[in-house]
């Protein structure tokens, strides 16, 4: 199913998830009331008697029989507010640590950039914050960064925005706390950007405080979470975005249709050419066995081209490439080149070879990159202007 149109109106909503939090969830609702007329409470399973405290705000409310999860009642609540006829949710956590003022923060970005996820990045330079939530943050933003390029300084924050066309098209497996971080990774294979807004963040004394999150199971279920993910992150496939596009075969025994395919993505002429300069860089390394990976998790966490950087790598395979780093390897070692090869030089010194290779890569390939790099960006170029003119054309 196709994103909604960036053109069509927009209706944001706001979605608060509740289980058991009666005693901040009114005055979480009424200050979601005083930012927007659209509210939807979604009570996931509470037994501490939230519809009576509740009473006589106009919220929609959705009821689950039982706990399903953070993720599951963010779904019934986006379904609800999408019938009501709204374009985005802003989602409020409902324990009290969101000001339900900073509502108004988001609203400017959405209608900037409409198929934008924001996530609202909390000011830890507060106090009480637990020491796992800072640790938490860090863990989830550098797995982001590896999943998928992008940056942001908040990933576990529940206070966001969503374009419901998003959450139509995207195919998310988890239901309960997880869910917070997978949505925003396939959002952002899928073509979705992902922003940022900073808010304050208020957090009780630890007495005081109430949090459903289970440090054990939680964490485990983020930690699985985001071992799938950096697996399928690192496979050389690309991702349907949700226009349904997706990269086609790159090859460089075709580099002018391979360029003309990426560049018709999101790729820009100077991406491809650091991409291409990061496979040779990487592909002349001794790293035996070990070369798609270190290739797919250094694109991966730059934001380049995976497919353009593994398709150079196969410039480096043996025996050339490697046999020129171990010639210069050697150079570099004795003032001459190696004119031997026997079961000696090649065999019981092996080691030595290895050292040379290493050595030699490290002349050898920043080069070779350098040149490679290069010249992907100038053949890039003017391929982009065609392409470009070619779209202008009525």
């Amino acid at each position: 199913m196709p994103a909604a149109s960036p053109q069509s109106a927009l209706v944001p909503a706001v979605v608060i998830a509740v289980y058991n939090h009666a005693p901040s969830a009114r005055r979480v609702v009424e200050g979601a009331l005083a930012e927007l007329p659209l509210v939807v409470v979604v009570d996931d399973g509470s037994t501490d008697g939230l519809a009576e405290v509740l009473a006589g705000l106009p919220v929609e409310l959705v009821r689950h029989g039982k706990n399903l999860g953070k993720g599951a009642a963010i779904l019934s609540g986006a379904a609800r507010a999408r019938a009501l006829g709204a374009s985005h949710i802003i989602t409020v956590d409902a324990d009290g640590q969101h000001d339900p003022r900073s509502i108004r923060s988001f609203l400017p970005l959405i209608a900037a950039e409409p198929l934008a996820l924001i996530v609202g990045s909390r000011d830890f330079d507060t106090p009480n914050v637990p020491a796992s939530s800072r640790f938490g943050r860090a863990f989830s933003n550098f797995w982001l960064r590896v999943q998928t390029g992008c940056l942001l300084s908040d990933v576990q924050s529940g206070f966001r925005a969503y374009p419901l066309a998003a959450l139509e098209v995207l195919r998310t497996t988890e239901t309960r706390y997880a869910f917070e971080v997978e949505v925003l990774v396939r959002a952002a294979w899928a073509g979705f950007p992902l922003r940022q807004v900073e808010i304050p963040v208020h957090y009780p004394p630890r007495g005081e405080r109430v949090s459903h999150f289970k440090a054990l199971a939680d964490n485990l279920r983020i930690s699985l979470l985001n071992t799938r993910l950096t697996m399928r992150a690192m496979l050389p496939w690309p991702h349907r975005t949700y226009a349904g596009r997706a990269d086609g075969t790159v090859s460089v025994l075709h580099p002018v249709r391979s360029l003309r395919l990426l560049l018709a993505g999101e790729a820009t002429p100077l991406m491809l050419g650091l991409s291409a300069a990061l496979g040779m860089l990487l592909g002349t390394l001794p790293l035996v066995g070990l070369h798609s990976i270190g290739i797919l998790f250094c694109a991966g966490y730059w934001r380049l081209s995976k497919l353009t950087a593994l398709a150079v790598s196969q410039l480096c395979m043996p025996p050339l490439l490697p046999a020129l780093c171990v010639e210069a390897g050697y150079y570099l070692r004795h003032g001459r080149f190696l004119t031997e090869f026997s079961l000696a030089t090649l065999g019981y010194e092996a080691p030595q070879r290895l050292l040379e290779w290493l050595l030699g890569s490290l002349v050898v390939g920043p080069v070779l990159a350098l040149v490679l790099g290069l010249t992907v960006f100038l053949l890039a170029l003017p391929i982009q202007r065609a392409l470009k003119r070619r779209e202008a054309r009525p």
